[in-house]
């Protein structure tokens, strides 16, 4: 959840990840209660070192610890490791 207000507190970097998704801003409180939809913000986020690495400042956490939220919503995060 940290990682999408992150992404949502800088238009740069939400627009960018709402037109991959094909939702609204208005969607977004909606579409965070399912955990399927966190998972592919953490997709999104794990596809571009650059956007991970300034999510972990910005989110004062490790990247690995990124990663590990990942492999636990994601089921497909186990098969690209």
């Amino acid at each position: 959840m940290a990682v999408l207000g992150w992404l949502a507190a800088d238009e740069d970097r939400l627009f960018p990840f709402l037109n991959l998704s094909g939702l609204a801003p208005d969607n977004l409180r909606e579409s965070a209660r399912d955990p399927g939809f966190l998972a592919g913000v953490l997709d999104h986020v794990m596809s571009d070192e650059g956007l991970l690495l300034a999510c972990a400042r910005g989110l004062e956490r490790k990247p690995e610890a990124i990663a590990a939220a990942w492999h636990r919503l994601s089921p497909r995060a186990s098969d690209e490791v």
